[in-house]
């Protein structure tokens, strides 16, 4: 990656349509930092479901609450923190996903897949904030 310090917020609607712009934003970035492939994938995967899961379960599709992703990239990690206007939720009463009794179940899995690919992983403000953290060294 290029030596590069990048510190901004954005904020979307909610609605299901604005993960593009969140993928879009990771693409400008992967080029502009020159992101390794392994590096884009993970914060493509965990960013989008973080932003997902904040538009769908936080907000509820209320296109009247908003997502803010904040970011700061600098030479040492990434930082995503995702917040959104919900009502917000336990993340340790998330069943893991991985037991025989959650296996076949269609939900539950982004919250799994996130903390697997992000090397640190906070939720705050009752599960209304996930706060991402990517190390480059």
């Amino acid at each position: 990656m290029n030596s590069i310090f990048i510190d901004n917020t954005i904020t979307i609607d909610s609605n299901i349509q604005n993960v593009s712009v969140i993928e879009k934003l990771i693409d400008n970035y992967s080029t502009v930092c020159e992101f390794n492939d392994e590096l884009y994938g993970k914060l493509l995967l965990a960013v989008v479901e973080a932003v997902n899961n904040a538009i769908v379960h936080g907000n509820r599709e209320d296109e009247s609450k908003k997502v803010f992703v904040h970011y700061v990239f600098n030479d040492k990690e990434i930082l995503f923190t995702v917040t959104d206007e919900g009502e917000g939720f336990d993340p340790n009463a998330i069943p893991d996903p991985t037991s025989m009794e959650n296996i076949e179940k269609d939900c539950g899995r982004g919250i799994y897949l996130m903390k697997c690919l992000c090397d640190e992983i906070m939720f705050k403000d009752g599960g209304r904030t996930v706060m991402m953290k990517f190390s480059l060294v």
